[in-house]
């Protein structure tokens, strides 16, 4: 038996080396036909665990909004402005496209809020509001962000807006979103609780975070999702466990579910003891990983086309098996602190996210205690449609009856004879009968304005 084992000892380090070139030769060729990028690395070293189109070109959309938060939350930390901060919502943040706030020009919102409701959200008018604030224009703003991008290694970004609607200069990679992210929590750890809100309340609407690791995969904890059509579903999102903690991107799913159980399977694979990782290659750390040039692709047609089900938005709802046993045991999972179930990132996901209370958002400057609640109350009021009135009962609201045709334009009065009653008077009688009653004529109350209903 050992005789037969030998050669093979002799020749595995050969074949791994020979897998290796073939995975190498082969990676440009799938880069090529690149409708994925997935990565998986180290927070603390960058180690590069996994790696699938990782270099390739790609629309960040929305999470874009991370270098949004990263170069505001500098200029918090080095004291150009603070989280109380006000700011004005310009005609620009509010012609943005949604997903967004909605609030009116002129509306004020403090920095702090404006970062929750644009990290938990995605609301495109916040990061505009964010970005005039800070760098006075988009223009002026987006240079900052490609600042930044360069002092951190980010050699395949570049941003022309704060929000990552489509636009051709928006280019970025799975690479450089977790250099980004890696720079995020080493740079920025006192600010970190704005990439993991589960989810904020703006009156009385809650919004969850569209990140739907947050509350389901165990150790979840940042950061952003994106999604335009050009770009398929965008994900980085963070996991720790045991002390160590990883970071994985996935660009161009499918679906919202989708990017987040790619997620959730990458992580899974990092945080397992696996005997044999030792056979795949070394990939290296992140900022070594060799960028290609080529041009974005374009997902429109998969994602916005007409075969599509229903339409692709960031706040995607598909689900894909969600039922009360899975939910059941992600909730006993985060109330009583166990071992996690052994659940698949399939039914992981599908499950309902951990309860939680919703972080209070609101506009106006920063207040505290009771007050809080009370900019609530008055945000809900201001927002609530107007309450449209009912037609009444009463008699004024009752059309008035018609006249009759026979009625000539003089000051008779027009009456209503009852078959039932005493005969006809004669042609000299100017009385009408005992039972006759009045018809709607000059004398009769006229209708008021207040008896229509309002539309």
């Amino acid at each position: 038996m050992h005789s037969s084992i030998a050669p093979f000892r002799k020749w595995l380090p050969i074949c791994t080396v020979l897998a290796a070139g073939v995975l190498v030769a082969l990676a440009p060729f799938r880069a090529a036909h690149a409708t994925e990028a997935h990565l998986l690395i180290e927070a603390d070293t960058g180690k590069v665990l996994e790696a699938e189109n990782a270099t390739f070109p790609w629309y960040p959309a929305s999470v874009t909004k991370l270098m949004t938060a990263y170069v505001t939350l500098t200029a918090v930390k080095h004291k150009r402005l603070t989280l109380d901060t006000l700011l004005a919502v310009s005609p620009t943040a509010a012609a943005q496209s949604p997903s967004k706030m909605g609030f009116r020009p002129g509306t004020q919102v403090t920095v702090d809020n404006a970062l929750k409701m644009m990290m938990v959200k995605s609301a495109n008018d916040m990061a505009v509001v964010l970005a005039e604030g800070v760098g006075g224009s988009i223009d002026g703003f987006s240079a900052e962000m490609n600042a930044a991008a360069q002092r951190l290694g980010m050699t395949q970004s570049s941003y022309v807006n704060p929000n990552g609607l489509p636009a051709d200069g928006q280019i970025s990679s799975a690479r450089d979103m977790a250099i980004l992210a890696r720079a995020f929590i080493h740079d920025l750890p006192e600010y970190e609780y704005f990439v993991h809100i589960p989810s904020i309340r703006y009156g009385r609407r809650v919004t969850h975070n569209f990140n739907k690791l947050i509350g389901r995969f165990p150790g979840a904890d940042g950061f952003k999702t994106g999604f335009i059509c050009a770009s398929g579903y965008n994900l980085v999102a963070s996991a720790t466990q045991n002390g160590k903690r990883l970071i994985a991107v996935v660009l161009g799913a499918s679906s919202g579910t989708m990017r987040a159980v790619r997620a959730a399977q990458m992580l899974e694979r990092g945080f397992a003891n696996n005997s044999l990782s030792w056979l795949r290659p070394a990939l290296g750390t992140v900022d070594r990983l060799a960028p290609i040039a080529a041009t974005p692709p374009n997902l429109r047609d998969e994602m916005c086309g007409p075969k599509r089900r229903h339409p692709a938005s960031d706040e995607d709802n598909d689900v894909v098996a969600n039922t009360s046993a899975t939910s059941a045991a992600m909730m006993s999972f985060f109330a009583t602190g166990a071992q996690p179930p052994t659940l698949r990132p399939v039914d992981m996901i599908a499950a309902s996210p951990a309860p939680s209370d919703p972080v209070i958002v609101y506009t106006g400057p920063t207040r505290s205690g009771a007050a809080i609640a009370a900019a609530a109350e008055a945000d809900a009021a201001r927002d609530a449609p107007p309450k449209s009135k009912k037609p009444g009962k009463t008699a004024r609201d009752k059309p008035a009856p018609k006249a009759d045709a026979k009625e000539k334009s003089n000051n008779r009065v027009s009456v209503t004879i009852n078959p039932k009653a005493t005969p006809k008077p004669t042609s000299k009688s100017t009385k009408p009968p005992v039972d006759s009653k009045p018809a709607a004529g000059p004398s009769a109350k006229p209708k008021t304005a207040e008896g229509k209903s309002k539309p």
